[in-house]
């Protein structure tokens, strides 16, 4: 298919970015104007779920617990394959069978990694 464009051929998605544009500057101008602005320090105070705030929220976390949120997410996923597969289990046969036991092989391979490793070992 050699099909030539003109820039007029982008008329219709330059409208329609700038519409969308012009609707987002004009809606933030038009509430930060006609919003409310009493400022106060019981107001201006942030707060989470009604409890008074405490400490830094820069405080370092350590790398150990985003590292076994991800591999609970991985693993979790993971786990979602095989409800289609017993789903239709019958209907795979054969070959199916073959390879989930590659899948579930692999899977476990990989957690018997993170055990060897010790990451999942809280200090």
């Amino acid at each position: 298919m050699n099909a030539t464009y003109v820039p007029a051929d982008y008329l219709p998605v330059l409208i329609q970015l700038g519409l969308a544009l012009g609707f987002i500057v004009t809606t933030m101008l038009v509430t930060h104007n006609i919003g409310p602005k009493r400022h106060s320090e019981k107001k201006d105070d942030p707060f989470e779920c009604g409890i008074p705030v405490q400490g830094d929220a820069r405080t370092p976390i350590s790398i150990k617990y985003f590292l076994i949120a991800i591999l609970f997410v991985l693993f979790d996923v993971e786990v979602i394959f095989l409800y289609p597969w017993a789903v239709n289990f019958k209907g795979l046969g054969v070959a199916g069978f073959v390879e989930m036991v590659l899948f579930m092989g692999l899977l476990l391979a990989g957690f018997y990694y993170i055990i060897r490793k010790g990451v999942l070992k809280w200090e």
